[in-house]
């Protein structure tokens, strides 16, 4: 049952929809892939300004940071990068409440595929299109403006909350990672992953890794004295697709049993040879590849050079063995704990306005909340809108769904709040 409290909130939430579009179609005008983040940054800035809420950089270089045992190496510079949060009473008491999102994006490439170019966000039969709308900006438009509809609706917001919009959540987690590292931190996590209003419950380990293969260049006069890098490369596939199939056949949690195939493996990137009429030097393969819960990144890194290795062995065509390198995501993967307070709370939210208890997800791929769960030993779930094509053609967001999510989060910070007074007074 809603209180007239409650009633209050979602109807506050429902008048602020156009600005919730607003925010998301803001930030998808940032085309935010890695290096090119500070447009959706400034953006993010702006509306929390406008919000009165405060705006806080959390730079990716602070001192001690690129030592920090979870920290994914990276072939770029940290140097001028940064997160915005939002930090809300800190000091005060009462139980920390975190929304954490991600405002980077994948590459969109090829744009020709598109309907429209995919930094041009539009409109069609409910759902709204562009790179990020669903991954992750109508989430991180519903978290902030949940905040802004729990005020609106007279509601005293008096317990420690932070809003944190991240980057490189798309290829290290570092961005959150590193809010943890300066302090801010929390005691539950809500990430708006756009898998739809349900609990999730547990992700997988990832891990990204780069084969080179050398050839020998020669003249296609006669290629013969050559060696093709391209066509080497081919006859390590099966070596990689075997090594799919064995982490999918190792032990694994007991949420996982029954799932058919969590542990994927995507060769998401090529780059060979350098003229169409020489036989190409050298090939570069960069992967991904799943791994179960319980397995580190250490275990899985030697898995892989272990594999190819072995292929090179096998092959015995007196190439030089491939170099293995890894860089991006060594990601844990984990499973949640279902059995906590936060989790049932939003359960009960989701509850009292869908009228039935929400459904458990089971992740095949990796989230922010790795860096919560590993590095802050901090529980949380994703709860988010309903999206399509996410890091394909095309991308969209349900927008009943994203007007569902900020009606839930609101929901949720008021009963939070209610719950944290009550700890007060009877502390």
């Amino acid at each position: 049952m809603l209180d007239a409290t409650e009633q209050r909130i979602i109807a506050c939430c429902n008048a602020l929809m156009d600005d919730t579009l607003e925010l998301t179609s803001d930030l998808v005008r940032g085309y935010s892939v890695l290096g090119q983040e500070q447009g959706a940054l400034d953006t993010m800035e702006r509306h929390l300004e406008r919000l009165g809420l405060p705006a806080t950089r959390v730079p990716l270089d602070a001192p001690g940071f690129d030592e920090h045992p979870h920290r994914a190496p990276t072939e770029w510079p940290s140097a001028g990068r940064y997160n915005v949060i939002s930090d809300l009473n800190p000091g005060a008491p009462g139980p920390h409440l975190v929304f954490n999102g991600h405002l980077d994006v994948v590459p969109a490439e090829p744009i020709d595929m598109w309907t429209r170019p995919p930094w041009e966000p539009w409109q069609k039969d409910g759902w709204l299109y562009g790179r990020g709308a669903g991954d992750m900006k109508a989430g991180i438009a519903a978290m902030v403006m949940a905040v802004e509809a729990v005020r609106q609706a007279g509601v005293e917001i008096n317990f420690p909350l932070t809003l944190q919009t991240v980057i490189e959540e798309e290829c290290t987690g570092n961005g959150s990672l590193a809010c943890l590292h300066q302090g801010f931190r929390g005691d539950f996590v809500l990430i708006p992953e756009p898998f739809g209003a349900q609990i999730y419950a547990g992700q997988v380990g990832v891990l990204w890794f780069r084969m080179r293969l050398d050839g020998v260049p020669a003249h296609v006069l006669d290629p013969s004295v050559g060696r093709n890098a391209i066509e080497s490369l081919q006859e390590y596939m099966p070596a990689l697709k075997a090594l799919e199939a064995e982490m999918n056949d190792l032990p694994r949690p007991a949420l996982y049993v029954d799932h058919p195939h969590p542990f994927n493996l995507s060769v998401g990137r090529v780059d060979a040879g350098n003229w169409a009429s020489s036989v190409p030097a050298h090939a570069i393969l960069e992967g991904r590849v799943g791994f179960p819960p319980g397995m580190s990144p250490d275990d899985a890194m030697q898995r892989v050079r272990d594999t190819l290795i072995a292929r090179h062995a096998e092959l015995d065509d007196a190439t030089p063995p491939p170099k293995v390198s890894f860089h991006g995501f060594r990601s844990e993967g984990h499973v949640v704990d279902l059995d906590t307070l936060g989790i049932r709370l939003l359960s009960e939210c989701h509850e009292a306005l869908m009228g039935e208890p929400p459904a458990h997800y089971l992740s095949t791929c990796t989230t922010d909340l790795r860096a919560f769960h590993v590095s802050g030993e901090i529980n949380g779930t994703c709860y988010g809108p309903i999206a399509q094509r996410i890091h394909g053609v095309d991308e969209c967001v349900d927008i009943d769904s994203i007007r569902h999510v900020l009606t839930t989060y609101a929901l949720f910070i008021h009963r939070w709040a209610r719950m944290a007074e009550n700890q007060e007074t009877h502390s």
